[in-house]
């Protein structure tokens, strides 16, 4: 029962982003300018409210019951998530500033989606290893959040795979990297699972450095993407995104 439990919570959440991601199979080619905005204007929406509810509010949360003042790790974990993105750019050749093609702009978001699925993998590996020593509520409360985080982890999924059809990549190219991106997830949550002690002291430092990323990456390619040069569609775009992830993470 105990081994099931695990696998359940463990492999859940990437589940929920493979099934995302297939959503480039339902989808025709976007051949429209005004598709492809209002695309990049929906995913944009989904990765800042991610940022925001499923990153930067847990990390508050646990930062406030460590030794450290609770504003620290959220704030400092945004920035340097944000600085090492650049700085990773900068030692792989790839600046956000000088890469102007779009499988550029699509590998920093594959990139800050996964960065992002590692910790959000490690909240889960905590409440199982809580679960499995038999806290109080802790194995409800486990399954409860990893269902959450996978139907989070939906939208996820296409905001990865839709913007790599839309670049030219195939179906069958678009749905695999999808599906890679949430595939650190249970790898996270493995390592959580086995390292609580020492995982759990992190982690606001993890997620808010994950958020950072996110953060960046959105500003930088995605929203300039769905608002140029038609802007009204863009911005009501980024905002219904926001809103369905908001609405994902509150409900949840």
């Amino acid at each position: 029962m105990e081994s099931l439990f695990v696998w359940i919570v463990l492999l859940f959440p990437a589940a929920c982003t493979a099934l995302g991601a297939a959503g480039v199979f339902l989808l025709r080619r976007p051949q429209e300018p005004k598709t492809q905005r209002m695309l990049n204007g929906l995913a944009a929406g989904i990765m800042l409210a991610a940022s925001v509810w499923s990153l930067l509010l847990p990390a508050i949360e646990r930062a406030a019951t460590g030794p450290l003042p609770v504003w620290m790790p959220p704030s400092w974990g945004l920035l340097l998530g944000a600085v090492g993105l650049l700085r990773l750019e900068q030692v792989s050749g790839r600046l956000l500033t000088s890469g102007t093609g779009r499988a550029e702009k699509c590998r920093r978001m594959v990139l800050a989606v996964t960065l992002h699925n590692l910790p959000e993998g490690m909240t889960v590996g905590l409440a199982a290893a809580l679960a499995l020593r038999g806290e109080p509520d802790a194995f409800s409360g486990a399954l409860a959040l990893a269902l959450g985080i996978g139907l989070q982890n939906i939208p996820e999924g296409a905001a990865v795979s839709l913007p790599l059809l839309q670049s030219g990549k195939s179906r069958k190219h678009a749905f695999a990297v999808g599906v890679a991106s949430g595939l650190i997830e249970p790898v996270g949550a493995l390592a959580a699972l086995l390292l609580a002690g020492w995982v759990g002291a992190i982690l606001p430092w993890l997620m808010s450095a994950a958020a950072g990323c996110m953060v960046c990456v959105t500003a930088a390619e995605m929203i300039p993407e769905a608002v140029e040069p038609d802007e009204s569609t863009g911005v009501i775009s980024i905002v219904a995104g926001f809103a369905l992830m908001m609405a994902l993470d509150v409900a949840l």
